[in-house]
């Protein structure tokens, strides 16, 4: 299945990335075909860091697939068309320790030459090598709207910076 998708460098997508986060949204997952969670998320950010191309993802340590992106050294970022913004809707509502995501949505997992896991029914995957991490320290908020709107239970996201590593484009 994975010659069903075309390498792209980075600066091949030509997608807009504020609607690829905050209107597509996406699946951040990570660890291997074996054992695995995802996480559908809407927050996030690409660019260029330390003179490399970066991906950017942020996530609760209350999420399950944190666990995953805490021991696995790359994650992935899967976009979808949106005809199937049901999967979206339901990584979003349900824990991956409660439902076999994959199984309820009909998702079919592969594995990247790195052993990260996308899926086949994706239409762009960018795969990442976390290089940096970081906990949203909220005394750092010089907008504290931010705190009290996006915050109130003070669970506090951790930051990953990924190095981009390999991106994937559904062949049509």
């Amino acid at each position: 299945m994975y010659n069903t998708f075309t390498e792209l460098k980075p600066e091949q997508i030509t997608e807009n990335p504020f609607k690829l986060v905050g209107a597509d949204w996406m699946l951040v997952t990570a660890g291997n075909k074996d054992s695995f969670n995802m996480m559908t998320a809407g927050w996030g950010g690409f660019g260029v860091l330390w003179n490399k191309n970066v991906c950017i993802c942020l996530v609760r340590p209350s999420r399950y697939t944190y666990e995953f992106l805490e021991k696995n050294d790359t994650f992935t970022l899967t976009f979808f068309d949106q005809s199937q913004r049901s999967i979206l809707d339901f990584c979003g509502r349900h824990s991956g320790r409660d439902y076999n995501k994959a199984a309820e949505t009909g998702l079919t997992a592969i594995e990247t030459k790195n052993g990260s896991v996308f899926f086949n029914e994706a239409r762009l995957v960018i795969e990442c090598r976390k290089i940096y991490y970081q906990d949203i320290d909220p005394s750092n908020f010089i907008d504290t709207e931010i705190d009290a709107e996006c915050y109130p239970q003070k669970d506090y996201h951790r930051v990953y910076v990924g190095e981009v590593i390999t991106c994937l484009k559904k062949n049509k």
